[in-house]
């Protein structure tokens, strides 16, 4: 089965290409700009050229394309931008796929959005939903919940560098998960004819709410967090005055996502029927502390190298 992914250069999009190589299988990436994507074609995937606002350069890429993954999210900072690559360059990229007679499209969409109709970029998520399955195309859709990564720059970051973390006044827990572990589920997804035509809410075996990862972090890093705290109501009136976000630009972006995340959901509730029905174990999904553990031996490694090269250099001055 050869794939298309779209998004390759991106979080998720990313860790999709490096699986599905490691995997064996023939990977063909949707790109605007080579030099940023030189890395994915060092991996050994083909790059093609394609952007989802000019539509006349997406059915080339499908030729001999037998499944395609949509991992992309646009970051535009203007309403007619988003309209342009995650309304109409999505159509495009489904009637593409519909010619070419894929066997299967994932598409990576986000929890709650049909909920937030009010925010364009989610109002488009849940209409591309909608015009997939209309479409006829075998597809799974993936709603997915936050990523680990980002929880790095929203929560570690500002507590290494001493910077306030900003967070809503609401405790509702959210089951974050590591991209590496979202790409796992989407390229099982392939294999199990029982995911086609089928909508999941995939979330992490944890339920975390922020002052439990702001503890965590703390007790990392060794050092305490400035925590800012921004009612839920204001967020709403800043969501409704401005209209959009850029998914996950600035304080303000991160926590009107973070609201969208916090509306109750079932899929917590059916975790282990969504592990059993993807033949993954639960152990196998990477926990958030572990993540987070990892990454501040990582950095203090780091740390200490760049330590090392310090005190080195002045030994090699005072010779």
């Amino acid at each position: 089965m050869s794939l298309l992914i779209i998004g390759g250069t991106g979080t998720l999009g990313r860790q999709i290409v490096l699986q599905a190589l490691t995997k064996g299988y023939p990977v063909r990436c949707l790109v605007r700009n080579f030099r940023k994507a030189n890395f994915l074609k060092e991996w050994g995937a083909e790059l093609v050229y394609g952007d989802l606002s000019i539509p006349e350069t997406i059915p080339p890429c499908f030729q001999g394309i037998s499944a395609v993954i949509d991992a992309s999210t646009s970051r535009a900072a203007d309403f007619e931008g988003l309209k342009t690559v995650d309304w109409y360059g999505k159509l495009s990229l489904i009637d593409a796929a519909k010619a070419a007679d894929v066997q299967r499209f994932v598409f990576c969409s986000a929890q709650n959005a049909e909920q937030f109709s009010n925010i364009p970029l989610m109002e488009m998520k849940q209409a591309i939903e909608n015009k997939l399955q209309q479409s006829k195309i075998p597809y799974t859709i993936f709603r997915l919940t936050g990523f680990y990564q980002g929880l790095i720059e929203q929560y570690a970051i500002p507590i290494l560098e001493n910077l306030p973390i900003w967070v809503t006044n609401e405790n509702t827990r959210v089951s974050y998960m590591d991209t590496q572990d979202i790409a796992k589920f989407c390229l099982r997804s392939l294999q199990l004819p029982e995911t086609t035509n089928k909508i999941f809410f995939l979330g992490g075996p944890k339920a975390w709410v922020s002052s439990e990862i702001i503890r965590l972090c703390e007790q990392l890093a060794g050092q305490s967090a400035k925590v800012n705290r921004i009612p839920l109501l204001v967020l709403k009136f800043v969501a409704q005055v401005f209209g959009f976000f850029e998914w996950g630009q600035n304080i303000s972006d991160r926590l009107a996502f973070v609201e969208i995340l916090n509306i109750e959901n079932n899929f917590s509730k059916s975790t282990f029927d969504l592990y059993k029905t993807f033949k993954i174990d639960p152990s196998e999904v990477a926990q958030l502390d572990d993540y987070f553990l990892e990454y501040f031996i990582r950095l203090l490694k780091r740390l200490r190298d760049i330590n090392f090269e310090d005190v080195q250099k002045q030994k090699n001055l005072i010779i």
